[in-house]
């Protein structure tokens, strides 16, 4: 079954893949940074559905960053200690074209070696040798 399949992908690269109504999302941490009572997490998240009647995977990835804990005033934080939770995601379409600039704004906060072009290509060689067509969706599948 190709869900099986995707999720030996997921497994392979250190995700996870979970069902939400029959929308898949399969979640892979690239980085983490810890400090102080503060962490933030850099994640690639794949989103995905497969219509078995049509034989169609419909497909969608981003990065998503975020972060929780205490500040220590600066940025836009009043002066002192006070307590700040952001999440926010960067980009919606394929990872190659723009994957080196992300690369280099991440790469500034984090340091990673999780080559984002590996796991599109390799589940939509999993769909296509099942019989599947893949469809890249800029927005993410619900």
């Amino acid at each position: 079954m190709i869900l099986d399949d995707i999720k030996t992908i997921a497994a392979a690269s250190g995700g996870e893949v979970t069902d939400r109504k029959g929308a898949y999302s399969l979640r892979i941490t690239v980085a983490e940074r810890k400090s102080f009572l503060s962490k933030t997490k850099l994640e690639y998240i794949a989103s995905f559905r497969i219509d078995d009647a049509a034989k169609t995977i419909h497909f969608s990835e981003m990065l998503k960053e975020a972060g929780s804990g205490l500040s220590s005033g600066s940025g836009d934080m009043s002066p002192g200690f006070g307590f700040k939770t952001e999440t926010y995601k960067t980009g919606g379409g394929p990872r190659e074209g723009s994957i080196n600039e992300q690369s280099d704004l991440f790469g500034k906060k984090y340091s990673y070696s999780f080559d984002f072009q590996t796991i599109r290509p390799k589940i939509e060689g999993q769909a296509t040798s099942a019989g599947y067509t893949f469809e890249y969706q800029i927005r993410p599948v619900r």
